[in-house]
């Protein structure tokens, strides 16, 4: 049985951000993930859009990991040299019966400390986005797009700078929790018994599996997983917006919005498709994430709502993800669950459930929040 300082399950950009926390606070760290590299699922199948912070409770991790996390990231661009833009967006609201919401979220951006966040009319819409159609608009300047890739190799590289290890194609067997550390049992080419003080369980949609899996773990503190899949299409040709341009949010989601990355090619989603919950103890088959041609047809009427010039038949089905949730379709959205021994009882053991959106946004921060459970004070 080999011993190390702590093992981080999963090498997406939460796992990573935790990784390079970890370690650069003298940390023996090995980062076990079973696929072949590393953010391969979630981390890499979404709109790499950097959020503000504006949609979430006050006082949620979601709202303050965001926000802190969304300066820290900014920085974290700049010194790292990652591709980034700030490009801002707009959260419009195309009838007047809607502008309510839209003052509802306007206030709940300034309570969460988002304070440059400003109310447009339609015509002053119009002046920075010209085909955009609304009644009225919020402009967020704070908001931007980052290449998730970079971001991931730059958590890495800081992360093995200060000595942790990767170690892809070593999925998680199982695990024993045992006085004064955790033995898990790693799969792979050979199969190793590592002895753990310290475990982040940064599974992202696995994450529940994996709690499952470690021998002790109370079976009451094992949240209820739902997945939302969620699929995007690309435009065809280039788009005339130079922001990001939101709907009103929706259940389960922030509405088929209008992302660019950063070469200026447009994409639109994410909808929001639930999947069958997987069956009590069953845990999770693999992922389907094909997108449909039949969806195009949807993505161009929700568009149209604030694109009316959208070209007909423009859009193709472009790539997808799914989000580990907290809350299924009927109920309000969840908050980010991170999950410390004040809550399983367990020393020296962290899990990461529903970390969804804003989750890269707040990666920096969470991995601060997530050390400091293990290491208080």
């Amino acid at each position: 049985m080999e011993r190390i300082g702590a093992a981080v399950i999963g090498a997406g950009v939460t796992g990573l951000a935790c990784a390079r926390e970890l370690a650069r606070r003298g940390i023996e760290t090995l980062i076990l993930e079973r696929n072949d590299s590393f953010g391969r699922e979630t981390s890499s199948r979404n709109s790499e859009v950097m959020h503000a912070g504006l949609y979430y409770p006050r006082g949620s991790l979601k709202a303050t990991l965001c926000t802190a996390g969304r300066r820290r990231l900014y920085d974290f661009c700049r010194s790292h040299a990652i591709a980034h833009r700030r490009c801002g967006k707009l959260i419009v609201a195309t009838s007047s019966a809607d502008e309510g919401r839209l003052a509802a979220l306007l206030e709940q951006g300034q309570a969460n400390g988002v304070d440059d966040l400003r109310w447009l009319s339609a015509a002053e819409t119009r002046v920075l986005e010209p085909e955009v159609a609304c009644t009225a608009a919020l402009l967020s300047p704070s908001t931007g797009i980052i290449d998730s890739h970079g971001l991931m190799l730059a958590l890495l590289g800081d992360a093995e700078r200060a000595g942790a290890v990767l170690a892809c194609r070593s999925p998680l067997l199982g695990g024993v929790i045992e006085a004064g550390a955790i033995v898990l049992e790693c799969g792979g080419n050979d199969t190793v018994r590592l002895r753990c003080p310290l475990v982040i369980n940064a599974a992202g949609l696995w994450a529940a599996d994996v709690a499952a899996s470690l021998v002790g773990f109370p079976p009451a503190a094992l949240p209820v997983m739902h997945y939302a899949k969620g699929n995007y299409c690309a435009l065809a040709g280039r788009a005339p917006f130079s922001r990001l341009v939101y709907p009103l949010p929706e259940p389960g989601g922030l509405g088929i919005h209008l992302t660019l990355d950063l070469a200026g090619q447009a994409r639109f989603g994410p909808d929001v498709e639930w999947l069958p919950d997987p069956p009590p103890g069953g845990g999770l088959g693999a992922f389907d994430y094909s997108v449909s041609r039949e969806r195009a047809a949807a993505f161009e009427k929700e568009v149209r709502r604030y694109w009316p010039g959208l070209p007909a038949g423009s859009l193709q089905p472009a790539y997808s993800g799914v989000r580990p949730k907290l809350a299924g379709r009927a109920a309000p959205a969840a908050d980010f669950l991170i999950q410390g021994p004040p809550q399983h009882g367990i020393p020296g053991l962290v899990n990461l459930f529903g970390i969804e959106s804003p989750g890269l946004t707040a990666c920096l921060a969470i991995a601060e929040h997530v050390v400091g459970e293990l290491q208080p004070g």
